[in-house]
């Protein structure tokens, strides 16, 4: 997550931290990452961490929230770019917000993995709630498009749809970074898309 955040010198020390502190949270999880470490990796001292956070929490809590907000815009604009009045449009919608998030998650490998592995805890359920409205409520809104425009079967539960597409496509992302690197991301979002148009559209095959 290279983009610098608003205000100055501070938020480029604030995004050096993000940095850092991603990385290693990724490597050894959150509970083994010490302020220390972080400070290491960042190049800073140990007391520019609890000035710019007051803690390895808050520091924590406010890189999902940066991150969590990056993630958003990405797929929020891949909703935008897509012409809304075409036959079909809300699922090439649908198949454009896979894409964004399969290029994010391509770009910020670390990001995806401290997703998976640690956001769930309960002390972090301000981001849960933040990542549901928020990312999975780009999903959702276009889902909710496709259904009352008849592309998708009527009586989906979208809420479920959205959360199922967005953890099917973290997990595939961690799994082509760490097995497939050299996998193309066309072929992997071809086969992304041609599970979930079968499964919201309800043409699968049951078998």
């Amino acid at each position: 997550m290279t983009k610098a955040e608003p205000g100055g010198r501070r938020g480029e020390t604030r995004q050096r931290l993000y940095l850092a502190a991603v990385d290693l949270i990724a490597e050894q999880g959150f509970t083994a990452t010490t302020v220390d470490a972080i400070a290491e990796r960042a190049g800073v001292a140990k007391g520019t961490v609890f000035y710019n956070f007051g803690s390895k929490e808050a520091l924590f809590a406010g890189l999902l929230g940066h991150g969590i907000q990056r993630l958003t815009d990405a797929l929020a604009e891949a909703a935008q770019a897509t012409p809304a009045d075409r036959p079909g449009s809300r699922v090439a919608t649908l198949d454009a917000i896979v894409l964004a998030q399969l290029r994010f998650f391509d770009e910020y490998g670390p990001f995806a993995r401290v997703l998976l592995a640690e956001m769930w805890r309960t002390a972090w359920q301000e981001a849960i709630v933040r990542l549901r409205e928020d990312a999975l409520g780009v999903y959702e809104r276009v889902l909710d498009e496709a259904v009352a425009a008849g592309e998708l079967r009527e009586g989906l539960d979208t809420g479920t749809a959205a959360t199922a597409i967005f953890g099917m496509v973290l997990t595939v992302a961690i799994e082509r970074r760490a097995l497939h690197p050299d996998r193309p991301l066309d072929e992997v979002h071809a086969t992304l898309t041609e599970l979930i148009h079968g499964r919201i559209s309800g043409t699968a095959d049951p078998r």
